[in-house]
């Protein structure tokens, strides 16, 4: 079932190489949507697609990520709006 995710990553999380890592990822998996710095330091994604993809791009970012140290994901389910047509990273 296509859903949407939008997962704030708290950590060590800039810098790190995250944002490239989750739009490979993401890619890899077939999702759309976006992944960005915000300001407080942390990493927002938005993802869309089917769930299991979304629930493996949320165990990578938990575990997978070179170089990051991942203190907290926080993942709030959406309904798919299907507003997004690819994957990228945004700034």
């Amino acid at each position: 079932m296509k859903k949407s995710a939008h997962i704030d990553i708290y950590g060590v999380v800039q810098g790190v190489g995250m944002r490239y890592s989750v739009f490979k990822k993401a890619v890899s998996l077939g999702l759309c949507g976006y992944v960005k710095n915000k300001a407080d330091g942390s990493v927002k994604v938005v993802a869309e697609g089917e769930e299991q993809a979304i629930n493996q791009l949320v165990e990578y970012i938990k575990s997978d990520v070179r170089w990051a140290q991942v203190d907290d994901v926080i993942v709030t389910w959406r309904e798919f709006s299907g507003m997004y047509n690819q994957f990228e990273i945004t700034f």
